[in-house]
């Protein structure tokens, strides 16, 4: 098999852009996509100060790597969870990527926003882990970005992760959640802007890159995550492209498109204000956001 760009021999076959590349035309193009899906989506520019959730995975170190070969000021943030020996491994493996290549990254524990691990934060309020670990990353994070004067938050959620997500909202007609599905969520009143910079980027194309650029990544599921609901939408979509290669581009893409024009429209005449948190001033529908509602309970628990 031979590059189709350089005739050299190639390393990966990419049915769904009808292309075989060897390991450098593969970069080449691997930054191509993830450039035009910046501009596409006109999520940042080379002015802004990007914050990248890292957790040690292939998708987040993968996406600070290339915002940074890409000349991004990008800033990697890793929240220990304190789950034991995952979050150890992967911390190792933020640690690892940020002295061996000298990338910037902030290290936070959950402890010190909360007090304590999030399985104990669990147990004290009776919660799945699952249902706590979105809510509070994404209290923390936005926090940090707010307080060190970044001025974006990039996840590294791609292609299959935003099809799974799509499929099943829609199987589930959530039309609020489908009103909320982009790569692109503005920044409001207390919140930072939120991109998606590997949207258009698939899981395989992302193995390929850290194989290629040596990216040590954890490789294990979380030990709470019970196989949860995307994995089988996301085997779905995989029967698809495998038949019907572009299909869950021209999936995600089209919808994209079709919510901007249309569906974002009708949303917004129902759109709840949100205020700020009487605790701690984070956007929120009621007087005290989930976050301070947790701790709370949490320190009403301990003091008992």
């Amino acid at each position: 098999m031979k590059c189709k760009v350089c005739k050299g021999p190639a390393v990966i076959r990419l049915r769904s852009h009808n292309l075989a590349l060897c390991e450098s035309c593969f970069l080449d193009f691997f930054y191509r996509q993830v450039s035009r899906t910046i501009k596409r989506y006109r999520l940042f520019d080379k002015g802004d100060k990007i914050l990248v959730g890292v957790s040690g995975g292939k998708d987040s170190l993968a996406l600070l790597d290339a915002l940074i070969t890409m000349g991004y000021n990008a800033v990697g943030v890793f929240i220990d969870l304190e789950m034991g020996y995952h979050s150890v491994e992967s911390k190792e493996k933020v640690e690892k990527i940020a002295k061996e290549r000298g990338y910037p990254v902030i290290i936070r524990s959950i402890s010190d926003y909360l007090g304590v691990s999030l399985p104990v934060a669990a147990q004290e309020v009776k919660r799945p882990v699952c249902s706590l670990c979105g809510m509070i990353k994404r209290y923390i994070l936005n926090r940090i970005a707010m307080d060190e004067g970044f001025s974006v938050l990039a996840t590294g959620h791609n292609l299959d992760d935003e099809c799974a997500r799509l499929l099943g909202n829609i199987l589930d007609w959530r039309v609020d959640f489908l009103a909320r599905q982009d790569p692109l969520l503005d920044e409001e009143e207390g919140l930072v802007r939120k991109v998606k910079p590997l949207a258009r980027t698939s899981e395989r194309e992302l193995t390929a890159y850290c194989i290629i650029r040596g990216i040590d990544y954890v490789q294990g599921r979380c030990p709470y995550a019970n196989k949860p609901t995307s994995y089988f939408y996301k085997g779905i979509m995989f029967q698809i492209e495998r038949k019907m290669p572009g299909t869950k581009l021209r999936f995600y893409q089209g919808f994209v498109e079709f919510k901007r024009e249309y569906l974002t429209a009708c949303s917004n005449t129902e759109k709840q204000e949100l205020t700020r948190c009487e605790r701690c001033g984070y956007p929120t529908l009621s007087n005290v956001c989930n976050f301070c509602r947790v701790k709370e309970r949490i320190e009403q628990r301990r003091d008992e």
